[in-house]
């Protein structure tokens, strides 16, 4: 954060964005607290307020006038002769609106001091992160601070960390002598928690008339809010993950990070990713629109194929492995692409009213970006033979606790009710990362999975020594020790646990060489009534591949929920601001989350492309989702109209944005 541009933990003389805390108000009951706030009289003087990227970039009104500028970093160069020997050439600005995490449960903490230690309850992704952010903006060292994070009801990136009124609480709860707790609405929520996304992008791309794409820029602006948080270092993830799943000889990117007197942006599912990805998928269709060709044979002729992997990419990454071209053909046998362009044609030749739209897009991400750090797992066998499982993963949703056990059941034998997963306390488990960019299961699962590994090892050894057996002749069978081939004599784990002198129990640290690359295409299809703009969405095809899957189930969650969320961006979600700087969305009346009444049946294709960076050969599944989805929805809204000469509609397509494309076309 640049100097100066810290967020206070209550405003000091200047309120910077609407939903910034003012003044904390004490009281025994809500309501006696809501009385109290009515009775607060503040002075405001109006300022003049940067809203859009235009005004912030301008420099003619500052958010804060001692820095000089709006724009608080660039990244990249661009060059003029980068399309140079290329046939077409087409550009165009995309916006990647601003967006609400809006998990199901907002943010909300408890604080409880004992003497001289505190003790917070924190809806948050990461217990020790938390503390360690604590320790510093109180002056407390690690022992005198614990940090619980229970069963936290989503996070979505927006809750990565601690937030300023967490330290507040604890001031206040020494001051009064009592715990206090703090529980936002869904409207403070909705103006208050970070928002996402909120990036406009001009992408410039160029090629060979017979498909070819020879060089890509894209040109970022990235709105960060009021202050400076993780928004402002999203245009890396945006810049790194350009080029996407194209094999593209010539890849640029600049960005410009700029402060606006908004709520601040912060990580939302993908957090960069989604992003680049957006980006470059609208960028292909465009260039298959200027040459007049199948946008599913472009992206198959551009895609990095299987053996060139690893794959070193212009920005820098290092793609570990992929099958890009069968993801895609999967998909397209599964639509059966083929009959679907059939009735597009059908209904175009006949004038219709619905027409259909045919979205595409692949996809690579990187998951856990953050791989350096590692994940922590512990595992410990009890006297009466259950287990103990301790991470640094924290759940808020995804069941950790199912395949982490599942994972400790697989090496142990110990049936999955008899094993315990606790994560989230930072007096238990010291040290840990926590759960975003899709890390848990290629960090915190294979820590879990090499602990249980060493336990077993440990194991082993004591039920030779026990049954007075040579070690290599010892097996585990049915979650009991014994010789091979002589079921009659055996050791139980309980025994083990009570014999083991030092315990029976193993800690892991396990960091990754360097981050994964899942991947996939998906597949949308959908109606727009040309007479009133409204698009019916009708159908989502996807390959999602992230490496081993461990749990079915869980995956296909994880891949519900994602779709879901990424063709909410495209369809209905947006935060948006008067010229003011009001926000007009503060409640779910007027803020379009997506519900089960928009959504199809998802299709979902299973594909399988082992990672080696782990012994699971997992990558991650979290956010997967969310970055195929949106770009193929919004595609297939445009390709429902591009006969009609529509080339692009940004997000979200709501039923005015696409009557007002028609026309304009």
């Amino acid at each position: 954060t640049p100097p100066g541009m810290d967020r206070p933990h209550l405003a000091k003389g200047v309120v910077r964005y609407v939903g910034e805390p003012v003044v904390a108000v004490v009281a025994e009951t809500l309501g006696q607290a809501q009385d109290a706030a009515e009775m607060v009289s503040i002075d405001y003087d109006p300022l003049e307020p940067v809203i859009d990227l235009d005004e912030a970039l301008a420099d003619e009104k500052l958010v804060f006038p001692e820095a000089g500028t709006n724009v608080i970093g660039t990244a990249g160069e661009l060059d003029d002769s980068l399309f140079a020997n290329c046939e077409v050439v087409v550009s165009k600005q995309v916006l990647n609106q601003r967006v609400a995490a809006a998990s199901l449960e907002g943010r909300s903490a408890a604080c409880a001091w004992e003497g001289e230690k505190v003790t917070f309850w924190l809806s948050n992704q990461n217990a020790q992160s938390c503390r360690d952010e604590l320790m510093a903006n109180l002056g407390l060292p690690q022992e005198k601070l614990r940090v619980i994070t229970p069963d936290v009801g989503g996070g979505f990136g927006a809750k990565i960390g601690s937030e300023q009124e967490a330290a507040l609480l604890s001031l206040v709860s020494k001051q009064v002598g009592k715990p206090v707790k703090w529980v936002e609405t869904r409207s403070e929520n909705l103006v208050a928690m970070t928002h996402g996304r909120a990036q406009r992008h001009v992408v410039t791309i160029g090629g060979r008339r017979d498909g070819t794409v020879q060089a890509y820029r894209l040109e970022i602006v990235q709105d960060v809010g009021a202050y400076p948080r993780l928004g402002a270092f999203l245009p890396v993830f945006t810049q790194m993950m350009a080029s996407g799943v194209y094999d593209i000889p010539k890849v640029e990117s600049r960005a410009q990070t700029v402060v606006t007197n908004t709520t601040p942006i912060g990580a939302y599912r993908g957090a960069g990713r989604p992003e680049a990805t957006a980006a470059i998928e609208r960028a292909i269709d465009l260039f298959a629109a200027e040459i007049g060709a199948d946008p599913a044979d472009v992206r198959r002729a551009n895609l990095v194929k299987p053996e060139q992997f690893p794959y070193q990419t212009p920005g820098g990454m290092l793609y570990d492995s992929g099958e890009y071209v069968a993801g895609l053909d999967s998909v397209l046998d599964a639509a059966d692409y083929a009959s679907l362009r059939e009735e597009q044609a059908k209904r175009r030749a006949d004038g219709a009213t619905k027409q259909l739209g045919i979205g595409l897009a692949s996809y690579v991400e990187i998951t856990a970006p953050n791989n350096t750090e590692g994940e922590t797992g512990h595992v410990e066998i009890r006297p009466d033979g259950s287990a103990l499982v301790l991470t640094g993963s924290s759940a808020h949703g995804q069941g950790h606790w199912t395949t982490f056990a599942m994972l400790v059941s697989e090496q142990l034998g110990i049936d999955l009710e008899k094993i315990e997963v606790v994560h989230g306390d930072t007096d238990l488990i010291p040290k840990g990362v926590g759960t975003m960019g899709s890390r848990s299961l290629q960090l915190g699962g294979t820590a879990v999975h090499r602990a249980a590994v060493d336990v077993k090892d440990k194991a082993r050894k004591l039920a030779a020594e026990m049954i007075e057996s040579d070690e290599a002749d010892i097996e585990l069978t049915d979650g009991k020790w014994q010789v091979r081939g002589a079921p009659n004599v055996t050791v139980s784990w309980a025994e083990l646990a009570q014999k083991a002198e030092d315990g029976l129990a193993a800690d892991v640290h396990f960091v990754e060489d360097r981050p994964t690359f899942p991947f996939g295409s998906h597949l949308a299809v959908v109606e727009v009534d040309v007479e009133t703009g409204k698009v019916d969405y009708l159908r989502h095809i996807t390959v999602d591949d992230a490496g081993v899957i461990v749990n079915p189930v869980l995956t296909e969650g994880q891949r519900h929920g994602g779709i879901a969320q990424g063709a909410a961006q495209a369809l209905l979600e947006e935060v948006s601001y008067d010229s003011d700087g009001n926000p007009q969305n503060a409640s779910f009346a007027d803020y379009a989350i997506i519900t089960a009444a928009e959504l199809p049946s998802f299709e979902l294709l299973t594909m399988e492309t082992p990672t080696t960076l782990n012994p699971l050969g997992v990558k991650g599944i979290g956010e997967a989702g969310t970055i195929g989805a949106t770009p193929a929805v919004q595609n297939a809204v445009v390709d429902a109209l591009s006969h009609l000469g529509v080339r692009h509609i940004d997000m979200p397509t709501t039923p005015e944005r696409v009557w007002q494309s028609i026309n304009q076309a």
